[in-house]
């Protein structure tokens, strides 16, 4: 089984590439939505959040994720933190969840793939990429939010270039060059492996 890193900048369309893999059959560990779910869930991650934000990090079982995003935003070093609690459980999750799969290709959908280390829970790294102000654009649709706010985001992942230049392949999400081909060329790539 070979195992696939997803990763791009926020608005850059990892999600619409996972969303085809899905279609076709292939397993996506959505690497985002989980850490999400294990904050909630997770003893010992809630337990270590607590002690660093206090209890009211937490409104009954669900994690205030308001107050976290306002706390993590403004304090790189609180991140920091944050990310270590969180990241290994995560990179557990998904090596269980990997080994539960039966496909010859699992994905790891992640926008910080490179930013926490998972790329050493994959065998090789595709980046989704589009241009700056495509990207800019698509997340202020979504999310209904100000620019100011995108680039904000922006700012606290891996630059764009980085990612792509430490990718084993780039998908370009231009809206212009039809993605579906792009996919499905990396696949058959994979396949001759």
């Amino acid at each position: 089984m070979r195992s696939i890193g997803i990763t791009g900048g926020i608005g850059s369309g990892k999600s619409v590439v996972s969303h085809f893999l899905r279609i076709l059959g292939f397993p996506v560990y959505d690497s985002d939505a989980e850490a999400k779910k294990l904050m909630n869930t997770h003893p010992k991650i809630r337990e270590s959040l607590i002690g660093i934000l206090g209890a009211d990090i937490y409104t009954g079982d669900e994690l205030n994720k308001a107050m976290l995003s306002r706390l993590i935003f403004t304090d790189p070093l609180l991140l920091q933190k944050i990310n270590a609690i969180v990241h290994p459980v995560v990179r557990q999750d998904y090596k269980s969840w990997r080994l539960r799969q039966k496909t010859a290709f699992v994905f790891m959908e992640s926008a910080i793939l490179f930013e926490s280390g998972f790329e050493s829970s994959v065998d090789e790294v595709w980046a989704v990429t589009a241009p700056e102000n495509i990207r800019i654009y698509r997340v202020m649709a979504r999310n209904n939010c100000e620019e100011k706010e995108v680039r904000q985001r922006m700012s606290a992942q891996l630059d764009e270039t980085e990612k792509c230049r430490k990718a084993d392949r780039v998908i370009l999400n231009d809206g212009k060059i039809p993605l579906i081909p792009q996919i499905l060329n990396c696949l058959s790539s994979e396949e001759k492996l």
